[in-house]
């Protein structure tokens, strides 16, 4: 399903470095990165220096829950899914990351495991920059490890809405934020995510069964409409009081 997908949208350009781009083109795009923008350009091109170049296919994995740190990720184009799996092999979605943000920012700081897995959600390209090198350019730059720091700031503040969520909603009243969310993307310009019923319940903490019954439910009431992969929100007064906690 493409939840909340009201008119048809185009990608942004994406954000795309070329391989054999120099350090100063490379750091130029690095600048574009929100917490690294207001950084001087000498460090920006101390990161593009060093940094490494992937491209993956869609469901490529790029690192695992518990190896050993794979150091900071940004993302130059498509998606990459955070996620954490239980024994039995559930997946649940912590994040999906887009252009221009990064992941793996805990592990890369404190030097433990990698705290969740990364993988491609479609085709993507992503920079790599190994701790040992983190480290010595945050040491020689302070400036550079404030914006780490607020930069998990940031995420801590994700994280407890995501607590909270989970704490204080139903899966009725999660999946209405989540269908909002993709609308409002999509009114920005932006592309949402594409999202199976399967990819719904992994970001939502559920199983699939239980995301078709709220999707029916939301539907019987006229607050949304199902057509065939897209979801269209009919009443968003309704959503938005579903949504609320």
């Amino acid at each position: 399903f493409h939840a909340g997908i009201t008119v048809e949208s185009s990608a942004h350009a994406p954000m795309i470095a070329p391989a054999n781009a120099t350090a100063t083109e490379t750091a130029a795009f690095w600048h574009r990165v929100d917490y690294l923008a207001a950084l001087s350009p000498h460090v920006l091109e101390a990161l593009a220096a060093v940094a490494t170049r992937r491209t993956l296919r869609a469901n490529e994995t790029i690192f695992i829950e518990g190896e050993a740190v794979a150091g900071l990720f940004l993302v130059a184009s498509g998606r990459v899914k955070i996620s954490r799996f239980s024994r039995e092999g559930r997946e649940h979605t912590l994040h999906m990351v887009g252009a221009g943000a990064s992941f793996n920012d805990v592990a890369a700081l404190d030097g433990g495991p990698n705290p969740a897995t990364a993988i491609a959600f479609d085709d993507a390209v992503v920079w790599h920059i190994g701790r040992d090198d983190l480290k010595r350019i945050a040491t020689a730059y302070p400036e550079l490890a404030w914006a780490l720091i607020e930069s998990i700031a940031r995420r801590s503040r994700y994280l407890v809405a995501t607590v909270q969520d989970l704490a204080q909603r139903n899966v009725r009243g999660r999946l209405a934020r989540l269908l909002l969310e993709q609308a409002e993307a999509a009114e920005r310009g932006d592309l949402p995510a594409a999202l199976t019923q399967e990819d719904m319940a992994a970001r939502l903490g559920t199983v699939r069964e239980v995301v078709g019954r709220a999707l029916r439910s939301l539907s019987a009431e006229g607050v949304i409409d199902c057509e065939r992969n897209r979801i269209m929100v009919l009443d968003r007064m309704r959503l938005e009081e579903e949504a609320a906690v």
